[in-house]
C-alpha cells in the first residue's frame, strides 16, 4: 500500500516524463507500477486516494462466532484441557461427540486471547547457541574426535583418537585402542600437552558429546592441567567441522584400506604413515597451500611472502598477462570454530 504522498510524488514523476517524451509505459515501469494503476489514480482529473481501507468487506461465512468463540475458551480453561495443546483437545472433544471447531482455529482463538504459550512442566524449547572459539597462534585452541576403522572381520572395529590445532590443521596427537575408553583419552591429552611444551598455557579442547568427552575422570584430568572444555550441541554433527572433515580426507585417500586392518598394529602403522604426510606433506588448501607444520611452526609467513614476490615479479615481466591483482598470497590472522552468523552475537566468541 502506497501512502497519498508517495502515490503524489509518483504521479508527478510520471507526468513530467511523459510530457517531456518518454512513453507513458515506460515511466510507469520504471516506479514499477502498472499504467492500468496510473490512469486509476488519475481519473476523473484528481488524484484518488487507496480506497482499500475504506471499503466494506462482506464477513466470510466460515468467521466464528463470539458465542464459538467463548465455548472454545470455556472448554481450554476446564481443569482436564488446561495442560494440553489443542491438537489433544479436538480429538477428545470428538471422542464425547462434540465437534466445535478444528485445531487451527483452536490455536488462532488462543494466540488472539494472548493465551498461547508453553504448557506444562517442561522446558520450553530455546535456541541453543553453538560455542564459538577464536584462535589467532597454535595451540589455542585443539578439537577432537574418534573415528572407527574397520577390522579384520565384519562387525570389528579399531577406534583411532585424533587431536587437531584449530589454526594451523596439524595433528598434534593421535593413538589407535580397540575400545572407547576416557584412559586413552586422557593418555592422549597429556601426550600431546607434553610434546607441544604448553603446560599450563591457556587451551581449548573442544569435541562432540561422546561419552569419553564426558567421563568425569577426563573433565578433572582437563581441569587439573587447565584446559577449558568446549562441546557441541547434542545432535548436531556440524559443531566439530575440523576434525570431522579431518576423517574425511583420511578415509578418501587412496591407500585408505576400505576392506579393514589386518591387526591392531597395521593400523597404528598406516595412521602414523597418514599423519606424516598429512603435517609435513600435504599441502592445506585451509592454510593457502602450505603444510601444517609450517602453519604451527610458522615457516609458512616466509614461504608465502617469497610467493608473493615470486607473481609480483612475474606481473612485472608481462603485465599484459594479468588482468587483475596477483593471487592473495597472505596467510590466515585467525581462524574461528562456529562463527556467529549474526552479528549481535559476536561477543560469545570466546578467545582463549
Amino acid at each position: 500500500m502506497i501512502c497519498p504522498s508517495n502515490r503524489a510524488l509518483a504521479v508527478e514523476l510520471i507526468l513530467e516524463a511523459n510530457q517531456t517524451g518518454a512513453r507513458l509505459a515506460k515511466a510507469c515501469e520504471e516506479l514499477h507500477i502498472s499504467v492500468r494503476t496510473y490512469e486509476r489514480w488519475v481519473a476523473e482529473g484528481d488524484l484518488k486516494v487507496d480506497q482499500r481501507p475504506l471499503t466494506k468487506r462482506p464477513v466470510p461465512k466460515n468467521k466464528l462466532s463470539e458465542e464459538e468463540k467463548e465455548k472454545i475458551m470455556a472448554v481450554v480453561k476446564q481443569e482436564e484441557y488446561a495442560d494440553l495443546p489443542p491438537t489433544q483437545i479436538v480429538p477428545k472433544l470428538a471422542d464425547r461427540g462434540t465437534y466445535i471447531a478444528s485445531e487451527s482455529t483452536f490455536y488462532r482463538v488462543l494466540r488472539e486471547e494472548k493465551m498461547q504459550h508453553h504448557r506444562g512442566r517442561s522446558q520450553k524449547p530455546t535456541r541453543r547457541i553453538p560455542e564459538s572459539h577464536l584462535a589467532t597462534l597454535p595451540n589455542q585452541v585443539w578439537t577432537w574426535d574418534i573415528t572407527w576403522l574397520g577390522g579384520p572381520v565384519k562387525g570389528l572395529y579399531y577406534r583411532l583418537y585424533l587431536i587437531l590445532d584449530l589454526f594451523s590443521r596439524k595433528v598434534v596427537g593421535w593413538e589407535v585402542w580397540e575400545k572407547e575408553e576416557a584412559k586413552h583419552a586422557e593418555t592422549l591429552v597429556k601426550r600431546a600437552v607434553i610434546n607441544e611444551k604448553i603446560q599450563g598455557a591457556p587451551l581449548v579442547l573442544h569435541s562432540d558429546n561422546g561419552s569419553p568427552m564426558k567421563a568425569e575422570t577426563f573433565l578433572s584430568l582437563l581441569e587439573k592441567l587447565g584446559i577449558q572444555s568446549s562441546f557441541s550441541r547434542p545432535r548436531v554433527s556440524n559443531d566439530n567441522p575440523y576434525s570431522e572433515a579431518m576423517f574425511r580426507t583420511l578415509k578418501y585417500r587412496p591407500d585408505f584400506p576400505y576392506k579393514g586392518f589386518a591387526s591392531l598394529e597395521e593400523a597404528r602403522q598406516w595412521a602414523q604413515q597418514f599423519v606424516h604426510w598429512y603435517n609435513e606433506i600435504h599441502l592445506h588448501s585451509g592454510l593457502n597451500f602450505v603444510t601444517p607444520l609450517q602453519c604451527h611452526t610458522g615457516e609458512h609467513i616466509a614461504i608465502l611472502e617469497k610467493r608473493k614476490n615470486v607473481y609480483e615479479e612475474a606481473k612485472a615481466k608481462h603485465p599484459e598477462r594479468w588482468a587483475r591483482s596477483t593471487r592473495n598470497w597472505a596467510p590466515n590472522e585467525q581462524v574461528t570454530l562456529n562463527p556467529m552468523r549474526d552479528e549481535g552475537q559476536n561477543e560469545a566468541i570466546r578467545k582463549p
